[in-house]
């Protein structure tokens, strides 16, 4: 990969979670972002995402919204600095992928 990080690939959930967190949202509004942007194809149970949304807060990549016009019973969730570097960086990932798949299936090489 030409740019150089220090994050793993990302599961396709962390993915659209953090995609979605591009916008301010509660972890419901998560759930019908996500599968809003996949076209149905992936639909967040509430387990999977609050399980996320755990790992995420405690990476530092995502954290709750301070904005007081926030409803008290409801938390929303933001992405960090941190949180949008990992999603830019994912992007460029996952576009280098999709570059070298398109160069070999019209049977190129990369030289």
């Amino acid at each position: 990969m030409s740019e150089n990080n220090n994050y793993n690939a990302l599961s396709e959930s962390t993915y659209y979670i953090l995609l979605s967190l591009l916008t301010p949202q509660h972890g419901y509004g998560i759930m019908q972002d996500v599968q809003k942007m996949s076209n149905g194809r992936l639909t967040l149970a509430p387990g999977t995402l609050y399980g996320a949304i755990k790992a995420l807060l405690e990476k530092g990549w995502i954290e709750f919204s301070k904005d007081e016009d926030t409803e008290k019973r409801k938390k929303v969730y933001i992405l960090t600095s941190e949180g949008h570097q990992v999603l830019q960086s994912e992007i460029v990932r996952l576009k280098e992928l999709y570059q070298n798949g398109l160069v070999r299936m019209r049977g190129e090489t990369n030289d």
